[in-house]
């Protein structure tokens, strides 16, 4: 655990808490999403994270085809672009990095190898996994981005649960997680100082809330009731908050 002094927090949005920063583990999870997330993907609030999400799965389809119905068409003067053509669908997909290593899967060939060939060699194989795949239905995950993306192709069985519905489940306890419950987007900790300060405005600086066009990742904490287990060797209250994390990739 880390330590922690009490600096008056529950009495105004100047107090916090003197956190010892040599004790206790970092665990670099949420800085580094908090490092890599570009504007438009940060959120202040869990309505907009739902928001997010549920936009993204209205864009989206699933449905189940017949594997050896769907056909593989690739241009020999662009060595790189392969798309697919799916039963009732007029306009070609185009699979992502993660749905054609999820096909090439299904059929039993090597992904990484087929990725190394040029566009025209790999439809070959495909076609020829395709017509011959034994389970002869897939379930596919279809996204409207500009273009029609596939981004997941599994088994006709597979279940999913979408992002926005993860957000969801998260508000039946955790509210708009702006201070409305106990969960909340946490404070700030000043490294000059060492205090952490819970009461503090939610930002694009100080979210730990994100949604791209693929996944979503969401970090709080109940930093406003601390759970004392034991003392310090000086006598003071040892303290913890409670907090989770909730990332979810699915589809790619």
């Amino acid at each position: 655990m880390t330590q922690v002094e009490i600096l008056d927090a529950a009495r105004g949005r100047d107090g916090g808490y003197k956190v010892d920063v040599n004790r206790g583990q970092r665990i670099g999870r949420v800085s580094s999403e908090w490092f890599s997330r570009p504007a438009d993907e940060r959120h202040l609030s869990l309505s907009n994270l739902f928001a997010a999400g549920r936009g993204r799965t209205e864009r989206s389809r699933t449905r189940t085809v017949e594997s050896a119905a769907i056909h593989v068409e690739a241009n020999r003067d662009d060595a790189e672009r392969l798309v697919l053509k799916l039963p009732g669908s007029e306009a070609p997909v185009v699979p992502t990095h993660w749905s054609f290593g999820q096909l090439a899967s299904l059929v039993g060939a090597p992904a990484a190898y087929l990725r190394e060939l040029p566009a025209p060699l790999a439809a070959i194989n495909l076609r020829y996994g395709l017509t011959s795949h034994r389970a002869e239905q897939v379930k596919t995950l279809e996204i409207e981005n500009g273009r029609v993306e596939l981004r997941a192709v599994t088994g006709a069985d597979y279940g999913r649960i979408y992002d926005h519905e993860l957000v969801g489940a998260v508000q039946r306890i955790a509210g708009n997680g702006t201070g409305d419950t106990r969960w909340k987007v946490p404070g700030v900790l000043d490294w000059s100082t060492g205090v952490y300060n819970p009461r503090v405005d939610i930002t694009q600086d100080t979210t730990t809330l994100y949604a791209s066009d693929r996944d979503v990742f969401l970090f709080l904490v109940d930093d406003l009731n601390p759970i004392e287990a034991g003392q310090l060797p000086d006598g003071s209250p040892d303290l913890y908050f409670r907090g989770f994390c909730a990332p979810l990739r699915r589809g790619r």
